[in-house]
């Protein structure tokens, strides 16, 4: 088993003599062998250290847009994997089991950056997904993955909270392709009252990425009920995406199911989904998606122009491709925002699972 305690850089002493962790905007300050709440970063021998270095919980090839990114090589496979531990708190998470878990046991994988590089070059990945818990907190782990990836022409792509201060949010996005940024809902009070964190932050990320990196973006909202579902909120965000961003940047609405300590709301009704990618449309969004349900219209692409059917999907699974070699509509000529392959990939709804040799 690699050593998987790996000095970090983003940290101070404060004057009480404590450690604390400059990774994200919680700034942990810890005592000699106490963890932060993401639980992966932890003060030993007077400086942070990333605990599992290495560690994963599980490696398996996806499709594209499970992660869900739809404007970023549709179709193709990418090899997925993820550590433990979240540095959110989110009541609702759909992942709670590796994101919430404390146990070693958790992350029974192991692979080194050069490993995982090479099997997606094997494996005939375009891509490599530092998910299922947010990589801003395997921060290290994750960049020397993405250099190995780049070294081997495998594209790195993020599924973050975007909850990462601006020195280490350089660095990390440096060596991104791709993102998908959970934006959890629009006000301060969901965001400190269901996962301890703040709006703004996420926000300044956002920002970050689309203004300042060539990183491709696409954001996610999960759509709890009577939380962050609201016809006022969900405009109220769709509003700022377009003022900040601008209409093409494509947002994802996901269908919620009842998990962790949230399990006496009901799930996501698909009218709250369609409403919602209503909206926001309307609005001025031109990629707009609903996900977690079977909506062949609400997953497919159209052209931004002359609203015709680019991409249909039906889940994971792509069906009618009318783009030309170039990434553009065949009705009208106009430009697909994105990064798209000659023809559609044929990965489908298929999940694999990759194991390494120890």
């Amino acid at each position: 088993m690699m050593d998987t305690a790996t000095k970090t850089q983003y940290w101070h002493r404060t004057e009480e003599g404590k450690i604390q962790c400059d990774l994200c905007p919680r700034a942990c300050r810890l005592r000699e062998g106490q963890r932060g709440l993401c639980f992966v970063r932890a003060c030993q021998d007077g400086e942070i250290v990333l605990t599992t270095y290495g560690r994963s919980s599980g490696f398996c090839i996806d499709p594209i847009e499970k992660k869900p990114l739809n404007h970023f090589y549709p179709g193709s496979p990418v090899l997925s994997f993820g550590t433990a531990g979240c540095n959110l708190a989110c009541k609702f998470c759909q992942n709670w089991d590796i994101s919430k878990s404390r146990e070693m046991d958790t992350l029974a994988g192991e692979a080194s950056p050069q490993q995982l590089a090479q099997a997606a070059k094997n494996l005939d990945c375009l891509s490599i997904a530092y998910t299922y818990n947010d990589p801003v907190i395997f921060h290290e782990y994750a960049i020397d993955v993405a250099q190995a990836c780049r070294e081997e022409g495998i594209n790195s792509v993020a599924v973050t909270a975007g909850y990462i201060c601006p020195e280490p949010r350089r660095e990390f996005f440096q060596y991104m392709d791709a993102a998908n940024i959970d934006l959890k809902a629009f006000t301060e009070k969901f965001y400190y009252k269901l996962c301890g964190g703040h709006l703004a932050d996420v926000l300044d990320t956002i920002l970050y990425v689309k203004h300042e990196t060539d990183v491709w973006l696409e954001l996610t909202t999960l759509l709890i009920p009577g939380e962050n579902d609201s016809s006022k909120e969900i405009e109220a965000l769709s509003t700022w995406l377009l003022d900040n961003l601008g209409p093409d940047v494509p947002l994802h609405f996901t269908a919620f199911h009842p998990d962790y300590k949230m399990r006496n709301k009901s799930s996501t009704a698909a009218l709250s989904l369609t409403r919602s990618r209503k909206i926001a449309l309307q609005t001025g969004l031109n990629h707009v998606y609903t996900g977690n349900v079977s909506d062949a219209v609400g997953a497919s692409t159209y052209c931004p122009n002359c609203r015709a059917l680019l991409i249909k999907r039906d889940r994971y699974q792509l069906g009618f491709w009318h783009l030309d070699t170039e990434g553009c509509c065949k009705e009208c000529g106009q430009s697909l925002p994105g990064h798209f392959a000659s023809q559609a990939g044929n990965w489908g709804p298929r999940r694999q699972l990759v194991s390494f040799s120890k």
